[in-house]
């Protein structure tokens, strides 16, 4: 299909419709997020006054202030986050983002608590309030810090793929593929540091990365992406957009990623030594038949292996259709902890997470090395795929 053909014509008019849109909702999810967690804050604060207040005892208007403000704390962070970058707000995005990873395993646990002495109250028993609180409350911390600790320790894990109608001078090759790193205000400089040194250490072949490389945040982009001059690979680094990147215009971060070396693929298809490899940009891929006729236009040899980078994977009928040997994906994030987890579960089934196969199509939807928002992780690793072919 050609680029100038009236359907695709009225395909793009309708993206740009609905980008439009989704910017004047966003004021509207902002205020429904905030709701929520006040919500949840004020759950919270009813169940610390049931469980730990005295009877009888003066309240201080101090807890509940400051429940207010941490009910607050990460929109507002999050708000400065987009628009500056400095210490001060790269602390306050941080201890926000903290604070709400928290907040998830408190509100389980005040749950938890709620349950724990409801229950033995309908069979005529009766637990201590305070003990109770404290046994759940206890757990929720310690979990959130083994959260916080597990996303902080990127793993290797290693796959090994077949591919028809592979050339003989790719097999016993190795690719390595990132995703979802978020550098921003959390990880930045020191982070990427860390994995390029460690991308060094594993020698792969190629890179690819599937989108999501940055934040979408306000950051210094020249010196956050410096690590990468220190890296190379053989058959060079490639990378597609995320949805993180088009937060705002992806120019400047495709122009960044550029000069460090990587090479962007545009929505198309490059051969080395006989491998084919394509990119498509996540708000090229969100559209079906936009997503189709990208790929048809790529002409896709099916007698010959392909690997398509894709960021979210969610049209797999599309890939496979065009005879796509391996789509490499990240964005899931596996859903980072409970009860995220389990949502990003029910959206993609098994694809949310590993090697998958879709009739003759393989899937690697990979949890990615960074975090959004909480940098925590439970049920869930940080990690670098190393894939040999074979």
């Amino acid at each position: 299909m050609d680029s100038t053909t009236p359907e695709l014509v009225a395909v793009q008019k309708a993206r740009a419709l609905s980008s439009r849109g989704e910017r004047s909702r966003i004021p509207i999810a902002v205020s429904i997020i905030q709701s929520l967690l006040f919500l949840i804050h004020l759950g919270l604060y009813a169940t610390w006054t049931f469980f730990w207040d005295a009877p009888n005892a003066p309240r201080s208007v101090a807890l509940p202030v400051t429940i207010a403000v941490l009910s607050v704390s990460f929109v507002a962070a999050s708000l400065l986050a987009h628009q500056y970058f400095n210490p001060l707000v790269r602390g306050l995005y941080t201890i926000a983002s903290v604070w709400l990873g928290l907040v998830n395993f408190f509100f389980l646990a005040a749950c938890a608590s709620w349950i724990l002495y409801g229950l033995p109250l309908l069979f005529g028993a009766h637990l201590e309030k305070r003990e109770v609180a404290a046994v759940c409350f206890g757990l929720g911390l310690l979990t959130g810090i083994w959260a916080l600790i597990n996303a902080a320790w990127t793993r290797v894990v290693r796959i090994t793929v077949r591919l028809p109608n592979l050339p003989e001078s790719w097999r016993g090759r190795s690719a390595a593929l990132m995703s979802d790193l978020h550098l921003g205000h959390v990880r930045n400089t020191g982070f990427l540091r860390r994995i390029v040194r460690k991308l060094s250490q594993l020698h792969p072949d190629v890179l690819f990365i599937a989108g999501d490389l940055f934040d979408g945040t306000a950051v210094d982009l020249p010196q956050l992406v410096q690590p990468w001059r220190q890296f190379s690979a053989p058959l060079g680094a490639y990378f597609i957009t995320g949805n993180h990147e088009q937060f705002t215009s992806p120019t400047k971060f495709l122009d960044t990623v550029r000069r460090s070396g990587i090479r962007v693929l545009e929505n198309e298809k490059v051969v080395i030594d006989g491998l084919q490899i394509a990119g498509v940009h996540y708000h090229d891929s969100t559209h079906v038949e936009h997503f189709r006729s990208i790929l048809r236009k790529m002409d896709v040899d099916r007698s010959a292996p392909s690997i398509l980078l894709v960021h979210n994977p969610n049209h797999l009928p599309v890939a496979q259709e065009a005879g796509i040997s391996l789509q490499l994906s990240g964005h899931t994030h596996r859903g980072q902890f409970f009860p995220f987890s389990a949502i990003v579960l029910r959206l993609y089934g098994k694809f949310a997470y590993g090697l998958h196969r879709l009739g003759d199509l393989q899937v690697y939807t990979s949890c990615g090395a960074g975090t959004w928002g909480p940098p925590m992780r439970l049920g869930s690793r940080p990690e670098i795929v190393m894939i040999r072919f074979d």
